[in-house]
């Protein structure tokens, strides 16, 4: 039989040298102290006291002998025993809960039970924004754009889920002002997020699944506060709203920036090689040279030198008129936007 973790031990309200200490007991008829200690890795004076504590919550019992010998009460009795009194313990916990929510609720008045709550504070902001994401089961769905608050009040990281939630990130390349900004936020989509990337977003926006939202009271005003929503209908055009800046965003993960920054040359079998539909997939979202190269982890020359030969193939001369003939050709999605001009 494989050792219980000890972290299982402690669920249940016992110590994990007292766990290790029962894993070995129940294996034989009756021990002493010194043959404990020795089967569980611990010194004497740890197995001793580990033994009184399992005489206290009937799980062992001393024998007479000298030195003394200890045997395993039965564990589905003994540790039945302790399940039902830790269940008691939750369930007045879960009393007490009751009874302080009924408090604040009381001193809070109509303030916490509004369908739109206003977050004045920064504080209040980065704690209810680390709350909605703990409290997450199945979806968060993130529009990120600077300035960024976070659940740490830092800069313009992921946000931070469990496992088993999906993520879906969309950020506006404007807030990419570094390489480290940008890294991390492509490393959300290495622990399982899903990253996309906008030249513009029409607001910060948080959902968690699909019950409670929290975005900026006003979009020129940032210090304004934020708007925590629980309004189920606004909740739902909320989350129509990202899943159309969503459709329309560029996806972007850790495996799609370029390994060197050589050009491949195209050959008649393969109109486009990934590389260059890579280029043009971001310049086509409208996002300028600068902030492609910090997309793809090449130089600005590499990203004109793409867009040129593409240019060259297609015959175009301007931005809008690769992107459009690069569509028509098949090198890009239909639904992809043509670009204003850089700047």
């Amino acid at each position: 039989m494989e050792l219980i973790s000890d972290g299982s031990w402690e669920d249940i309200g016992l110590g994990a040298l007292e766990g290790r200490v029962l894993e070995q007991l129940v294996r034989l008829p009756a021990a002493n102290a010194r043959a404990l200690s020795e089967a569980a890795g611990m010194s004497l004076p740890q197995a001793e006291q580990s033994l009184r504590r399992l005489e206290k919550h009937a799980l062992a019992t001393r024998t007479g002998d000298r030195p003394a010998r200890w045997i395993a009460s039965p564990p589905r009795a003994s540790i039945g025993t302790l399940l039902a009194r830790r269940r008691t313990q939750l369930a007045r916990a879960e009393n007490l809960t009751e009874q302080l929510h009924a408090a604040y609720e009381a001193a809070s008045g109509p303030r916490s039970t509004r369908l739109i709550e206003l977050l004045e504070h920064e504080s209040e902001v980065s704690a209810r924004y680390a709350g909605l994401l703990q409290s997450s089961a199945h979806e968060v769905l993130h529009l990120a754009k600077p300035p960024y608050v976070t659940a740490h009040g830092g800069g313009g990281g992921e946000p931070t889920v469990a496992d088993g939630v999906r993520l879906r990130s969309v950020y506006e390349t404007g807030g990419f002002s570094d390489a480290l900004s940008l890294e991390t936020a492509l490393r959300g989509t290495a622990d399982g997020g899903e990253l996309r990337l906008a030249s513009h977003l029409p607001t910060k926006l948080v959902v968690v699944d699909r019950r409670e939202a929290l975005l900026p009271a006003r979009v020129d005003r940032p210090s304004a506060g934020s708007l925590l929503v629980r309004s189920s209908a606004l909740v739902a055009a909320l989350v129509s709203l990202f899943e159309m800046v969503w459709e329309q965003a560029v996806p972007a993960s850790l495996e799609t920036r370029l390994d060197t920054p050589a050009f491949e040359r195209r050959s008649r079998s393969a109109p486009v090689d990934p590389r260059t539909r890579e280029v043009l997939r971001l310049m086509a979202a409208g996002m300028k040279d600068d902030t492609i190269a910090r997309v793809l982890g090449v130089s600005r020359r590499t990203v004109q030198k793409h867009v040129s030969e593409a240019g060259t193939a297609l015959g175009a001369k301007t931005r809008f008129q690769i992107a459009l003939l690069a569509t028509e050709q098949g090198w890009l999605e239909r639904s992809s936007a043509v670009p204003a001009p850089a700047e």
